[in-house]
């Protein structure tokens, strides 16, 4: 997991690849995220699965959820960029449960999902 470079500072936004686990969201993604939190209330959060995504660990799904729940309100907009159909359809069937607005994109869309995280 990387972040991704020139989104606005309330837009956390990361790439995913190979396989995602905890230690990714423990070195790159929290940390991201607490760095938003401290220059803003509410952050927006964009979330590739790139080309080379395998999985997720279970501990890397755990953290999500702990990460989602612990920052509960602090949820703008949430943009999900996968062609990997489990993930688009958990995202969509889940999106009423965030109490912020979520979308998801495929690959080729990307560069609306950026200009839509970022206005």
């Amino acid at each position: 997991m990387k972040l991704l470079p020139g989104l606005p500072d309330n837009v956390v936004g990361v790439v995913a690849s190979g396989q995602v686990d905890a230690d990714d969201y423990k070195t790159v993604l929290v940390p991201a995220i607490e760095m938003a939190l401290q220059k803003r209330e509410r952050i927006r959060m964009l979330y590739y699965l790139g080309p080379d995504f395998n999985s997720f660990s279970t501990g890397a799904m755990w953290d999500d959820a702990k990460v989602g729940l612990a920052h509960w309100k602090a949820w703008e907009r949430v943009a999900v960029v996968t062609d990997v159909p489990w993930v688009a359809h958990a995202t969509l069937m889940f999106k009423f449960l965030m109490p912020s607005v979520v979308r998801v994109f495929s690959p080729n869309e990307y560069n609306d999902a950026v200009k839509w995280i970022a206005t």
